[in-house]
């Protein structure tokens, strides 16, 4: 995860949805206690976690999945499809880290996502290092969580979700297309094929582009539905 910052200029500016008060008021409690952030807004429904998206133009939403009137699923998409809203990170919170939406929530729009029982520390780590453009992905508990999830016999076939844009990456691209959803960043990436951080950062910058893809958890999505990564090379790593 990133590294705290150090006397920030511009805290990170979080709003907070989740239809229970008391749950909002501890992570309320929580940010705040945090220098490097602040709480600018509390929804209690998926609708209003989109108004006050926009309203008070947070830096980052944590969003939990299950909530009244709006999912955190479709508030997700909303925000993620807005165009004034392109800067807002979200970071989805659920209760089990086997619930199959949170590939809905990844597919979305979310960046990444954790367990409401994590510690704090790791929650705070986690605001950062979402807000700060990278996607809270890890080899183990996202992989194995797709790779469940696109074996279910509800999930459409590989072919039939495959974007056009997969046949336009080379084929160094489509090579740091899989590393990027076995869950390396970019040093990990550079290292294991021999680039620079900078050259490695560069492919998953246009991969991104070529495949309209909001980040990297997105990446992760289209890597399994279209076959590059399958659930079993996923599991074993």
């Amino acid at each position: 995860m990133s590294a705290p910052r150090t006397a920030p200029d511009t805290p990170i500016r979080v709003l907070l949805a989740d239809d229970q008060t008391l749950v909002r008021a501890a992570f309320a409690m929580l940010v705040e206690s945090a220098r490097d952030m602040e709480v600018v807004g509390q929804a209690g429904t998926g609708r209003e976690a989109v108004e006050l998206a926009r309203a008070t133009r947070a830096d980052l939403v944590v969003m939990d999945i299950r909530m009244p009137d709006l999912d955190g699923i479709e508030a997700t998409r909303r925000i993620a499809a807005d165009d004034d809203l392109a800067g807002v990170k979200i970071l989805v919170l659920t209760t089990y880290d086997t619930d199959e939406h949170i590939v809905e929530a990844l597919r979305a729009g979310a960046s990444g996502f954790l367990v409401k029982d994590t510690r704090p520390a790791d929650l705070l780590d986690a605001i950062r290092t979402v807000a700060a453009g990278e996607s809270l992905l890890s080899p183990g508990p996202t992989a194995r969580l797709i790779a469940r999830v696109l074996r279910l016999p509800a999930a459409p076939p590989p072919a039939a979700t495959a974007p056009a844009g997969l046949d336009a990456l080379s084929q160094r691209e489509r090579q740091v297309l899989t590393l990027v959803a076995r869950g390396l960043n970019n040093a990990e990436i550079a290292e294991a094929l021999g680039l620079s951080p900078l050259t490695a950062k560069t492919h998953v910058s246009r991969i991104m582009g070529k495949l309209d893809a909001r980040d990297r958890a997105q990446l992760v999505i289209t890597a399994y539905e279209c076959g590059l990564v399958t659930p079993s090379r996923c599991e074993a790593g």
